[in-house]
């Protein structure tokens, strides 16, 4: 079971670690640096907080920092938009006494399933909390996988990406976007430390990946809001897709993800390729 004190001391570390001392504005002051990044009592010294009350929320004690403390510390660490959410995140979790251990189901209306069947020429997941997989339209599944074919327990975007040998072919730059899985996970379950599928899914990637170790060991985080797959496809060969995300209102747990192309490329050629093979036919018998 995860430790909310735990991880967040050990996120302030890692994020102390790598911040560059001359870039925060602090002079040189002859001492040799023995660790990288930022000095304990140098945080504190620019988040305006003594270094016993730093120390004691980078040890894990049972600190709940004031909002003001908490935009200290984001300027301090120099925390981009995923870092400064998580951190948020940490701390709410630490600051509240309820617990979440209740498996939630996640559906998707059926409104929505339509919606995503309405893209014809770009593909379209779903994705709920812990990076779980939860609908997607055909060209979504030509395009990375068939993901309704698999067991619902393994309908999971960062279990899919690190562990099935197809996802290791397909992504030219496999590395970079499972590593951006990775960190998006941590970010997620930081919601909901005690959520049984969240530990669950970690124990397994924990136990079948070494790359999943390693990158879940750094505490970094990734929001993933758009960007670019770089794919090596089995069918219509090399292309990039683009991607964007959208949030419901009412539900911001589940994510749309929509990829296309750019029109007038080989990529956009490749797509409507895929798209035109994926869609159904009928023979005019007239």
């Amino acid at each position: 079971m995860s430790d909310p004190h735990r991880d967040l001391g050990e996120f302030l570390r890692r994020a102390r670690a790598s911040r560059d001392p001359e870039r925060a504005g602090l002079l040189p002051d002859g001492r040799i640096r023995r660790v990288p990044g930022l000095r304990r009592e140098e945080v504190a010294l620019l988040a305006g907080v003594s270094t016993d009350y730093y120390t004691r929320l980078e040890q894990g004690r049972h600190i709940v920092p004031s909002t003001q403390v908490i935009e200290a510390l984001t300027k301090a660490l120099d925390l981009d938009d995923a870092g400064e959410t998580y951190l948020r995140t940490l701390i709410g979790v630490v600051g509240s006494s309820a617990t979440r251990t209740r498996p939630v189901v996640q559906r998707v209306r059926p409104a929505l399933h339509q919606l995503l069947n309405s893209f014809a020429g770009q593909a379209a997941l779903i994705l709920g909390r812990r990076t779980d997989i939860l609908a997607s339209n055909p060209l979504a599944r030509a395009l990375f996988a068939d993901f309704d074919a698999l067991p619902a327990k393994h309908r999971n975007y960062a279990r899919w990406i690190l562990l099935d040998e197809h996802a290791h072919d397909l992504f030219r730059d496999w590395e970079k976007q499972a590593r951006n899985a990775v960190e998006a996970l941590r970010l997620d379950s930081a919601a909901t430390p005690n959520d049984p599928g969240t530990q669950q899914l970690i124990g397994e990637l924990s136990l079948s990946s070494p790359e999943f170790r390693q990158w879940w060991s750094g505490h970094r985080v990734h929001q993933r809001t758009h960007g670019t797959k770089r794919l090596n496809h089995p069918v219509v060969g090399t292309l990039d897709v683009q991607f964007e995300t959208l949030t419901f209102p009412g539900d911001d747990h589940q994510i749309l993800y929509l990829y296309s192309t750019e029109p007038g490329t080989a990529s956009h050629e490749a797509l409507t390729l895929l798209a035109n093979w994926t869609t159904p036919h009928t023979l005019d018998q007239s």
